[in-house]
């Protein structure tokens, strides 16, 4: 079974896979560093080709990984904006949703110039994609974790005693 952790970008996605792929001692992939593996970095692939390339891109990211077997999968805030990417997901292994609140994300992200999708006003676009992806990562989820005031850590600790490994 593989988990594939979701979540608003600075929900800590990335760094709590790391921590459950070593507790886990399994293989952890990261759709976004497979994409800029690929294809260069995301911040020129959104410039240059726009975001509808970029999603497409991701879902060829999603495929590989989705098709293996007891691995990690960190994914990009906006992975699940695709059914492909949830259904492909579902079929291998558990969705977790890393569940933020919208300031601690601010905090989280604030003055990051890497996140194409948030150049500018950060909190302004942050709070926008809060309102239109929270319900799709809520029903994409078979478990969510609430991150607020606990460590990567403590967040990946609750993955493993969820679900039981």
């Amino acid at each position: 079974m593989n988990i594939v952790l979701i979540g608003m970008p600075g929900s800590g996605k990335t760094t709590v896979s790391r921590i459950l792929g070593k507790l886990l001692n399994v293989p952890v992939y990261d759709t976004d560093e497979l994409v800029e593996k690929e294809h260069g970095k995301i911040s020129d692939i959104f410039q240059t080709y726009g975001e509808e390339y970029f999603r497409n891109l991701e879902t060829q990211a999603v495929k590989k990984v989705a098709s293996m077997q007891k691995v990690v999968i960190s994914t990009g805030g906006g992975c699940i904006l695709k059914n492909e990417n949830v259904s492909l997901f579902k079929s291998g292994g558990k969705i977790v949703y890393l569940r933020t609140d919208i300031q601690t994300l601010i905090c989280r992200v604030e003055g990051d110039t890497l996140r194409p999708l948030l150049k500018g006003k950060t909190a302004e676009r942050l709070e926008k994609l809060y309102k239109d992806r929270a319900n799709l990562y809520q029903s994409a989820a078979d478990i969510c974790v609430d991150t607020d005031n606990i460590s990567a850590a403590q967040v990946a600790q609750k993955i493993f005693e969820t679900l039981k490994f």
